[in-house]
């Protein structure tokens, strides 16, 4: 689990695709801190470190996960987002982030906007149920709000502390990023569909079912 507050930027070292998987090589400063099967972000991709050095560390990235996220289309040398996982008791400055990418955006647009920047990116139709205005949005890794929202589209606003931060300064129209919706948001919309598809209305916890499951008021209680 994450939260989507980059902790760092590193760079891939190497990118090596062996049958339908591939092996990613990562610098990153805090990788001499990292344990074998340890989780890190990477650009907002869940990925476990199975070897570590000094300076670097290395994952195996799946068949799925290159299906889902931009992590294939790396190359030697391109800057990513890390954050390692969120410890119990650590605050939750952003959203929680699960790392489980689901889909690639693309950037349509970077504009300046005060001491910021304001982009647009588009997105796959399958999503549009889950991005909602002022909603949560994990974009390559970072946690950020829906400040604008058309059909198949959506913006953010880039404070420099993000920029600063991150790689997000690098965007430019083209640029495909990893996107992970709010993990409430999906749950509710699966659990909707669910509902609308079974016919089911009203609803789930009544008075009754929790009477059945012992959740009723106890005798002579008000």
């Amino acid at each position: 689990m994450f939260t989507g507050l980059v902790e760092t930027t590193g760079k891939v070292i190497l990118l090596e695709h062996i049958g339908s998987e591939a092996r990613v090589r990562i610098e990153a400063p805090f990788a001499t801190e990292l344990r074998a099967g340890e989780s890190v972000a990477v650009d907002g991709v869940c990925l476990t470190a199975v070897e570590r050095k000094e300076g670097w560390f290395e994952a195996v990235v799946s068949p799925e996960t290159l299906s889902r996220t931009t992590m294939g289309l790396r190359a030697s040398g391109d800057p990513v987002n890390l954050e390692r996982a969120l410890r119990a008791g650590d605050r939750l400055g952003g959203h929680l982030v699960q790392g489980h990418v689901d889909g690639v955006g693309v950037v349509e647009w970077v504009r300046p906007e005060g001491s910021g920047r304001r982009v647009r990116f588009r997105f796959a139709e399958e999503l549009g149920d889950f991005i909602v205005m002022k909603g949560s949005i994990a974009v390559d890794g970072v946690s950020l709000t829906v400040a604008g929202r058309e059909e198949r589209c959506f913006e953010v606003a880039l404070i420099p502390e993000t920029l600063r931060r991150s790689h997000c300064g690098a965007w430019s129209p083209g640029t495909p990023v990893n996107l992970e919706v709010d993990m409430m948001g999906r749950y509710v919309v699966e659990y909707l569909r669910g509902a609308l598809a079974e016919g089911r209305s009203g609803p789930a916890v009544t008075r009754e079912h929790l009477a059945r499951h012992g959740f009723g008021a106890k005798e002579g209680s008000r």
